[in-house]
Formats: C-alpha cells, sequence, structure tokens
C-alpha cells in the first residue's frame, strides 16, 4: 500500500491506495483485488478484505465502498446507514461514485484500475471522502460535486480541504477518441489544457482536468497532490484494465478518521 505525503502529516486520518501485492487473488486478480464487482473468486475477495481490515484494525463492516457507475452520485455515511440491513445497505451503495462521512474509525474507498482515485479530507470540520473519476465521471465533475456537498452539507471551507489525486492512468499512454474530446467540450473544459495530440493519435490528460476542477472550485494549490503514478505503465505494480481486461483486480484508496 502507498500513501501521500499532502495527508501522511495527519495523525487523525489513516489513508492508502493498494498495490497489487500483498493478497491471494491469483491470475488477473494476483494478488490483492479488492473488488466484488470484477468476476474475482468471492472466497478471495474475502481473504483479501480480512487482510486490509487486519491492517486497519477495524472490523471488516467498517470498510464501506460503493458499487460504481462511472457516474457522479455521492451518498454521505452516517449512523443510519449501520441501521440497515444488508439488502438496504447494498441499495444504499448501489450506482454510487463517491463517499463522504465524518464518522470515526470508518474506511471510506473506491476501487480503481486506470481511473482516477480522489481523496478529500477538511483537517478542520474533520470530514473525508472518496471519489471515483474515470473520465466519465471527470467530465461530469464528479470533483466539483464533492466538493460543493462538502461545503453545503458539512460546512466545509474550501481553502481547508486537502485532495489528492492517486495512481491511474497517465496521458502519456491514455488514448482517447474524438467523442471523449466532444463530451469535454460540451462540458466547458479548456481541451487545450487536457487533450495532447501526437502522432496522430489523441491523449486524455485525467490528473489534470481534476486538478482544473479542484482549482477552479475554490481548492489551494498547495492542497492537492498529484501522485504521478500511471497504473498502465506499471502494471504489475498496480491494476489496469487496459491492460489486463475488465476481468481483473482493482486496487482500494481508502481515507479514515482516527478516534
Amino acid at each position: 500500500m502507498i500513501t501521500f505525503n499532502l495527508l501522511n502529516k495527519y495523525t487523525e486520518i489513516a489513508h492508502f491506495c493498494t498495490s497489487r501485492e500483498g493478497g491471494v487473488s491469483v491470475g488477473n486478480y494476483a494478488s490483492f483485488n479488492l473488488s466484488p464487482f470484477s468476476g474475482d473468486n468471492p472466497e478471495k475477495i474475502s481473504e483479501n478484505y480480512k487482510i486490509l481490515a487486519d491492517k486497519l484494525e477495524i472490523g471488516l463492516d467498517k470498510i464501506i465502498i460503493p458499487y460504481q457507475t462511472h457516474g457522479t452520485e455521492i451518498r454521505a455515511i452516517d449512523e443510519t446507514f449501520f441501521k440497515l440491513n444488508a439488502e438496504q445497505k447494498e441499495a444504499f451503495l448501489n450506482g454510487i461514485d463517491a463517499l463522504i462521512t465524518e464518522l470515526p474509525s470508518i474506511c471510506i474507498g473506491i476501487t480503481t484500475a486506470d481511473c482516477v482515485p480522489l481523496l478529500f479530507f477538511d483537517p478542520v470540520k474533520k470530514v473525508i471522502a472518496a471519489a471515483h473519476a474515470g473520465w466519465r465521471g471527470t467530465c461530469g465533475k464528479i470533483a466539483e460535486k464533492t466538493i460543493l456537498t462538502l461545503v453545503e452539507k458539512f460546512n466545509c471551507n474550501t481553502t481547508d480541504i486537502l485532495v489528492t489525486i492517486g495512481p491511474s492512468i497517465s496521458a502519456k499512454v491514455y488514448e482517447a477518441g474524438n467523442e471523449v474530446v466532444t463530451h469535454f467540450e460540451n462540458a466547458d473544459f479548456d481541451t487545450s489544457e487536457i487533450i495532447i495530440k501526437r502522432n496522430n493519435s489523441i491523449y486524455l490528460d485525467l490528473w489534470k482536468a481534476n486538478q482544473h476542477l479542484l482549482l477552479k472550485n475554490g481548492i489551494l494549490q498547495e492542497h492537492i497532490e498529484i501522485a504521478g503514478i500511471c497504473t498502465y505503465t506499471l502494471h504489475e505494480e498496480f491494476f489496469s484494465a487496459r491492460r489486463l481486461g475488465i476481468k481483473s483486480g482493482r486496487m482500494l484508496s481508502g481515507i479514515m478518521l482516527i478516534e
């Protein structure tokens, strides 16, 4: 697992992005796959989650991840969530691509394998968030919507919020089609800043696109960290769906307030 320099100095949180190492899954899921939605053996996934829970020193029920759909829906995890039965919890988390909580000892996270994981922390209000930003989520401005939710529902000040942009596919290798460019143009992105044309191909910079969204919505430059780790290039260390296919493992980027 890796952590981020921006957040490492805050002892009131634990945060991480897992790598491929340290689990029990095999094949394209080897070895620390943490997605129950990509076709891996359920027993292997359960064992991997036990390993993670032990590392975090929390119960398995305290690790909360949504069923992501490349959308921009956000859910807050509060005490009422834990009063739901298993079926209700599953429904609550279905079609969700960002989670927010102010509860301690609850690890919220999202799973990725090339898409951008965003971790948010407000050290003043003691609120955390995790968001999944593939090209569709980035274009749909999930980063902006997460910030607005933190401000409107949790009374956060944008100048206090810290954000990390975790391991994901880089602009050097993320080839996209003209239709993707059109989507970003229609969403009012400055495509001259995030689209690179090289050797008759088009490449998309998701790191810069999300950074622009963060800055535009009041996050300070010094409160943004880009990990700069390309999952496609480093596919032996991090899962890459573009390298391994959809039926492959996923990392988990998580954050937790410590009591």
